[in-house]
């Protein structure tokens, strides 16, 4: 049995996802500050979903299902605001890249209470990756035709600095690329 290298990487179109950047920031500002904050208001709800549905079992009252459909038939809605362009499975893909992300940082969270900072520091980082795929599959910084192949080399991030001059010098893996570019491209302070 032969073993599949753990280092294939998701193929990036940095070049593609700067130029859209670039022409929308000639026309208006790039403002994904808003789907940010949308996405975790997205991620409280699946977890809502979920909190509904063992509800409904524990305590065996249907009336937590309806609830639960109340709260899918928003999620949905919403969802639907930041994921406009998919193919297969990237909808639930996307889902439940949210929803994974969000409970790891929640058992980071409780790691870090009980005094175990390099658990929850791991914990944190694979939330953020998670975080970070669902957005480079949505902002179609992945291309998903390429899955597989290598990617691209660390100077092509030197294209989401603000001068010329690179400012990574090192190796990146596909969720340091795309965690430099969402750090890049959300900027939550524009209002």
């Amino acid at each position: 049995m032969t073993k599949v290298k753990n280092k294939k990487a998701l193929s990036l179109d940095l070049d593609g996802f700067m130029n859209k950047v670039k022409n929308m920031e000639k026309g208006e500002k790039l403002d994904l500050s808003s789907d940010e904050d949308l996405s975790i208001g997205v991620m409280n709800l699946i977890s809502i979903e979920e909190h509904l549905f063992f509800t409904a079992n524990k305590t065996g009252k249907s009336k937590y299902y309806d609830l639960l459909y109340e709260v899918r038939e928003i999620r949905k809605s919403l969802l639907k605001r930041m994921i406009k362009e998919y193919e297969g499975e990237v909808w639930c893909i996307s889902k439940h890249l949210l929803a994974a992300s969000m409970r790891l940082m929640e058992v980071g969270t409780k790691a870090l209470t009980k005094g175990d900072k390099k658990d929850a520091e791991d914990l944190f980082k694979k939330s953020y990756d998670l975080y970070t795929l669902f957005w480079g599959l949505n902002l179609g910084v992945v291309d998903t035709k390429d899955l597989g192949k290598s990617s691209v080399s660390a100077s092509s991030i030197a294209l989401l600095s603000d001068n010329d001059e690179p400012k990574v010098t090192k190796k990146l893996g596909v969720f340091d690329k795309l965690g430099e570019m969402v750090k890049k491209a959300i900027d939550c302070c524009i209002e």
